[in-house]
C-alpha cells in the first residue's frame, strides 16, 4: 500500500491499486472528448464545400482551436483548482456536446464559427482538467508512463474517431457525422461523473506542509520553467496543424477522396499510442529532457517529408510529425505534472495549454493564409520545419532554466 502525503500530493490517499479507478475514468473522458477534436478531420473538405469558404476561413475555423484556448485555458486551470476537476471536467464535456450538437444544424459560416467556439471552450474546459486529474491520480513514479498512456488513447480515440465521423458522413452527410460525435461526448461525461470519485489528495494542500497559498500562486505566475513549457507548444505546430491541411492536400494535389485522408489520420494516431507508449517508459528511466530533444529533433526531417511530391514520402511524413507531435505533447504535461500538489497543479496546466493554443491558432491560421497566397502547400510544410526548429531550441533553453531555477514544490519522499 503507497500513500502519498502532502509532499507527493498527485496520488490520493488510496491504495496503489485503486488510483486506475479515476485514472480509467478520465482516460475514457478524454477518449470521448478526442474523438471529435482531430477525428472530425476528414470532413472538412465537406465542411469548406457547404459553407463555401476559402482556405483562410478554413484556417480561421480550425485555428479558433488556439484562440479559445489562449482566452480558457488560465480561467480553466483556476476553475479547476477552485470547484474541483470532477465538476469542471464534466461541465466542459456537457458544453462541448452542446456545440457539436449546434455546429450540425449550422446554415453557414458565422453560426458555424460561433458553434465551434462554443465546442472549443468545453473542450479546453475539459482538456485542461484532464492533464490535472490524470496528474493527480498517478503515481510519481509512473508520471510519463501514464502521461504517456493518456495521450496513446487519445491517439486510439483519433484513431477511432476519423473513420467513425468518415463514415458517418459518407452515408449521411458531415452534419449527422458532428451529432455522432455529439453522442460520444455525451456517453463520456456520464461514465466520469459516474466513475470519477473526489480523491482525498485533491482538496487543497494544508499551509503548515506547502506553505501559503498566495506566495505558491505567485510562484507559479513568475517561474520561468512553467512559461518556458507553454512555449513548447511550438512542439505540436506541424502534427495539429497538419492534421487538418493534409485531407485538403491529399485531394488537391495527390487526387485522394476522403477515407484515403481518415486512413493517413488514423494510422498516425496508431503510431502514435505506441509512441506515447514507448517514449514515456524511456522518459520515466532515463532523462525526460534528453527523449523530449529528441522526440522534437526527429520532426524536422519529418515536416521536410510532407514537401515531397511522392504519395507514399508525404504519407509517411505526415504519420511521423502527427506522432511526433503527440508524444512530446503529452510528455510536457508530465513536467508540468510533477511542479505543484493537487488543485493548486491548475493554474501551472492552464498556462502549458495557454502556450499550445497560442501555437494551435498561429500554425492552422499561417497554413491557411500560406495555401492562398502561394497556390500550394508546400510553403505551409516549410513554415513546419521552421516551428520544429524553434522547438528544439526552446527545449534547450527550457531545460537549462530548469536546471537554474528552484522547484516549485518539495519533492516527492
Amino acid at each position: 500500500m503507497e500513500i502519498r502525503t502532502a509532499s507527493a500530493p498527485e496520488v490520493s490517499s488510496v491504495t496503489s491499486r485503486r488510483w486506475m479507478i479515476p485514472f480509467a475514468a478520465t482516460v475514457f473522458g478524454m477518449m470521448t472528448l478526442q474523438m471529435s477534436s482531430l477525428g472530425f478531420a476528414p470532413l472538412l473538405p465537406a465542411i469548406q464545400k457547404d459553407f463555401g469558404i476559402s482556405y483562410s476561413q478554413l484556417g480561421l475555423f480550425t485555428g479558433l482551436y488556439g484562440l479559445v484556448a489562449i482566452a480558457v485555458s488560465l480561467p480553466a486551470g483556476v476553475l479547476a483548482r477552485r470547484f474541483g476537476e470532477k465538476r469542471v471536467l464534466t461541465g466542459g464535456l456537457l458544453l462541448a456536446v452542446a456545440g457539436l450538437c449546434l455546429l450540425s444544424q449550422a446554415p453557414g459560416f458565422p453560426a458555424g464559427l460561433t458553434a465551434r467556439v462554443v465546442w472549443l471552450v468545453g473542450y479546453r474546459l475539459a482538456f485542461v482538467t484532464v492533464m490535472m486529474a490524470a496528474a493527480i491520480t498517478s503515481p510519481a513514479s509512473l508520471k510519463s508512463v501514464t502521461m504517456g498512456l493518456l495521450g496513446a488513447m487519445s491517439s486510439l480515440a483519433s484513431v477511432i474517431g476519423a473513420p467513425f465521423g468518415s463514415a458517418i458522413g459518407g452515408a449521411f452527410g458531415w452534419r449527422h457525422g458532428m451529432l455522432a460525435y455529439a453522442g460520444m461526448a455525451l456517453l463520456g461525461a456520464t461514465v466520469f461523473a459516474i466513475l470519477y470519485p473526489r480523491p482525498a489528495a485533491a482538496v487543497r494542500p494544508q499551509a503548515s506542509s506547502m506553505g501559503h497559498t498566495p506566495e505558491r500562486r505567485r510562484s507559479v505566475w513568475g517561474n520561468p520553467v512553467v512559461w518556458g513549457l507553454a512555449a513548447l507548444g511550438l512542439a505540436n505546430v506541424g502534427g495539429f496543424s497538419s492534421t487538418f491541411f493534409v485531407p485538403s492536400a491529399l485531394k488537391t494535389v495527390f487526387h485522394q477522396d476522403t477515407m484515403s485522408a481518415a486512413y493517413v489520420i488514423s494510422a498516425a494516431y496508431v503510431t502514435a499510442i505506441f509512441l506515447n507508449l514507448l517514449v514515456g517508459y524511456l522518459a520515466d528511466r532515463f532523462n525526460r529532457w534528453n527523449v523530449l530533444t529528441i522526440v522534437i529533433a526527429a520532426m524536422i526531417p519529418a515536416t521536410l517529408g510532407m514537401t515531397s511530391g511522392n504519395l507514399r514520402v508525404f504519407q509517411l511524413a505526415t504519420i511521423s510529425i502527427i506522432s511526433l507531435g503527440l508524444a512530446a505533447t503529452n510528455q510536457i504535461y508530465a513536467v508540468a505534472g510533477e511542479l505543484l500538489p493537487g488543485r493548486e497543479l491548475g493554474p501551472v496546466m492552464g498556462i502549458v495549454s495557454l502556450g499550445s493554443g497560442v501555437f494551435g491558432y498561429a500554425g492552422p491560421q499561417a497554413l491557411g493564409v500560406l495555401r492562398d497566397w502561394t497556390g500550394g502547400f508546400e510553403a505551409g510544410w516549410f513554415f513546419l520545419t521552421i516551428a520544429a526548429a524553434l522547438a528544439l531550441i526552446v527545449v534547450a533553453l527550457s531545460r537549462r532554466r530548469q536546471n537554474r531555477t528552484p522547484a516549485l514544490a518539495p519533492t516527492a519522499a
